[in-house]
């Protein structure tokens, strides 16, 4: 994981989301009844507003889902608020399900609470992370599989073999990767460092 800056509420989300999304809760009282999806009409936005990258692995995600960090189940009141939304892979926003505030939320993580260590590919937690958020930290990485999943794992490889055999530069992998661009680059430097 890493710090995601908070995206900006895109013009008529009010009306379209929100204003039709509160007027169907106050018609449906009931807990069971599903939800209407009017949120993904602005995933493309929130994917924007994330550079494209999951909010929680940190690699570019081209299809991805529209996360309610605070569950639909536990907060319905939230279902239709912009501000509860993260741009997040499908098959991780699955195994967060209705997890709230256990989970790290990407806008509230600092940049150097995470590492990806060289040449395994496993996200670790950094000592920049405060005792207090160390647990969270922990359960983060365990329940959405962001440590060493051989699904993360290998789309981690993926991206560090294309930097490897000269497909993509440091600069473009900062994009797409960002977690692993800074493995990188924290390597070099250590080579550097090593070499004086």
């Amino acid at each position: 994981m890493m710090r995601f800056e908070r995206v900006p509420e895109p013009p008529e989300f009010d009306q379209k989301v929100r204003q039709r999304g509160n007027v169907w809760l106050a018609k449906n009282p009931d807990p069971r009844k599903r939800l209407p999806d009017y949120w993904s009409a602005f995933k493309s936005y929130l994917a924007d507003g994330f550079g494209n990258l999951c909010g929680y692995s940190a690699m570019y995600e081209p299809v991805g889902t529209v996360d309610h960090y605070l569950s639909r189940k536990h907060y319905r009141h939230l279902a239709y608020e912009w501000s509860n939304y993260r741009f997040a892979s499908g098959w991780i926003n699955s195994s967060k399900q209705e997890i709230d505030v256990q989970v790290l939320d990407p806008f509230e993580v600092e940049d150097d609470w995470f590492e990806i260590i060289l040449p395994s590919l496993q996200l670790v937690l950094t000592d920049a992370v405060p005792a207090q958020e160390r647990q969270r930290a922990e359960f983060t990485l365990e329940r959405l599989h962001l440590r060493d999943d051989e699904r993360v794992i290998r789309q981690r490889q993926q991206w560090y073999q294309l930097y490897l055999d000269g497909d993509i530069t440091l600069e473009g992998l900062e994009k797409k990767a960002p977690l692993i661009a800074r493995a990188i680059r924290k390597q070099q430097q250590d080579s550097s460092a090593s070499q004086q």
